[in-house]
């Protein structure tokens, strides 16, 4: 599989996931929508689907137009008060992007219908990818919008925190320098958010992103995945 980081917006990220092997595509949160056509015509992909993690318009706001421009799209959601929402997913259901297979994890708290969605590809020895949305950030989580800590801790902890170690998280915005700011604050004696927050400011400094990391890598110093 192949993704393409599209930023949008101020800081949020949308997602063009691509299956190498049948030339189809999913976009994940397209709030830029012409900026995804752009993109699909530059790697020469048939965008069949839009993954949408969440309700809010930095996330849902670009639905509409995308399916005008790109007719024919099936889009996923967990809310009925995603735009332009075609299925509606609970937890575990699975489908297929091209031989990709995307599985759906309910991460209720940021809003009550977030969605997660974690693909695969069998018989790859790549590891899976995640987009988190607003769940979970580089070193931080959503805010509590519509839901309590503890269903946040079950979201990180118990869904998200139980993946592959390898598997590779990709968020919904680029948080990650203020999120090490606090982790910093939370363990000023942990050594791996010190050499972090140093490598995300160089990253950011050079206008790179830093995104992805890994479930293994926010177990190290994500406070809000460190909790006992």
């Amino acid at each position: 599989m192949k993704v393409e980081l599209l930023p949008a917006l101020t800081d949020n990220y949308m997602y063009l996931l691509i299956d190498e092997e049948s030339k189809e595509a999913a976009i994940i949160d397209p709030v830029a929508p012409v900026k995804v056509v752009e993109a699909i015509r530059k790697h020469g992909v048939r965008l069949t689907t839009v993954l949408t993690t969440h309700h809010h318009w930095d996330h849902a706001g670009g639905n509409e137009k995308m399916v005008r421009l790109v007719p024919g799209l099936t889009v996923y959601g967990g809310d009925d008060r995603v735009d332009a929402l075609t299925k509606k997913v609970k937890h575990s259901n699975t489908f297929k992007v091209g031989s990709l297979t995307v599985k759906c994890l309910f991460t209720p708290c940021h809003t009550t219908g977030h969605i997660c969605y974690l693909v695969t590809k069998d018989n790859s020895t790549e590891p899976p990818a995640v987009f988190t949305g607003d769940t979970l950030f580089v070193a931080g989580c959503g805010k509590f919008f519509e839901g309590t800590a503890e269903q946040m801790y079950r979201a990180l902890i118990d869904v998200l925190g139980r993946l592959p170690p390898e598997t590779r998280v990709y968020c919904g915005h680029e948080y990650t320098v203020n999120n090490l700011k606090f982790a910093r604050h939370v363990e000023p004696d942990n050594e791996v958010i010190k050499k972090k927050l140093a490598w995300a400011k160089e990253k950011v400094s050079n206008g790179e992103p830093t995104i992805p990391s890994t479930v293994a890598e926010e177990f190290k110093f994500n406070p809000f995945m460190r909790v006992k």
